[in-house]
């Protein structure tokens, strides 16, 4: 069993994230055991299998039934670095919010509170999709019956660990695969023609890095099914576009509504306005808000 070492960086917790992790017992992708949070991944065309936990200053990632070599050490840290939004120092962010009425609780309450990513375009983009005018309890379900069909999965000890399904394998489904498991026709278009776009060429997630959140969005929103709230949140989980946010969504609204004491939620034109303070930081204001849900 090979083993590595990451440091933490400053106003990080483990904890907070590992709570984040825990959202739903419909979740597949990863699992959790007390303190450990173990994960399946193809990573340099290897099935590898680890665990994450902390000690002291350091997350310790364990291989287990894989053979390392160096491609996968560096493709395994850089997904880590991205999942928990490692290198990313928030003191800017903090020293912002503690000035602000709406944030400075938020940020007491929750400090080293990180964005919990998806590395994997892919399944940030399907994932946002399946979410999308439904509950989120359901939208697990979807996922759950989606990644058991689909996904392919590794063994260890008796258990499986599942991985998300590849776009090449989606964008031969049809209607006919995905509605038993109650998707929409709506979404079971989407879903496929998003997978079509990354098997085609047209998108990827090395073609979108480096561009301006703009061109960024106006790339994935070429693609049907892929509208203004599905492009910021896959930016914002995906890419940590720090600007991408969506404006649009509820629990926004709803978080503003409640931490200010509002009677209605707030027009656009308010959060506009509300966040044009977190100019540079809005991905951030958004996660913490949707934290005091």
């Amino acid at each position: 069993m090979s083993i590595v070492r990451l440091p933490m960086p400053d106003n990080f917790s483990f904890d907070l994230a590992l709570t984040f992790l825990k959202r739903s017992p419909r979740e597949l992708l990863h699992t959790l055991e007390d303190d450990k949070v173990f994960k399946a991944l193809h990573i340099a065309d290897t099935e590898v299998l680890f665990s994450i936990h902390q000690f002291k200053k350091h997350l310790i990632v364990k291989f287990l039934k894989t053979k390392l070599n160096a491609a996968v050490k560096a493709g395994v840290i850089q997904y880590i670095k991205e999942w928990f939004d490692l290198d990313t120092n928030l003191k800017p962010f903090y020293a912002m919010a503690k000035k602000d009425q709406l944030l400075a609780p938020l940020m007491k309450a929750y400090r080293g509170y990180r964005i919990v990513g998806q590395p994997d375009l892919f399944e940030s983009l399907v994932w946002a999709v399946l979410g999308q005018q439904i509950n989120l309890s359901f939208a697990y379900t979807l996922k759950q019956r989606f990644v058991e069909q689909f996904g392919l999965s590794q063994e260890y000890k008796n258990q499986e660990y599942y991985m998300f399904p590849k776009p090449e394998a989606v964008a031969l489904l049809t209607d006919d695969d995905l509605l038993p498991l109650q998707f929409s026709r709506q979404k079971s278009k989407y879903v496929v023609l998003i997978a079509k776009a990354f098997v085609d060429g047209q998108i990827s997630k090395e073609k979108l890095r480096g561009l301006s959140l703009t061109d960024a969005k106006e790339r994935l929103m070429n693609i049907k099914g892929v509208g203004n709230w599905t492009a910021n949140y896959a930016l914002m989980k995906t890419f940590r576009y720090p600007d991408a946010f969506p404006l649009e969504d509820v629990g926004v609204h709803n978080a503003i509504k409640n931490q200010m004491g509002l009677k209605e939620k707030p027009s656009l034109d308010e959060v506009k306005k509300i966040f044009k303070k977190y100019k540079g930081w809005e991905a951030y204001a958004t996660l913490y808000l949707w934290k005091s849900l």
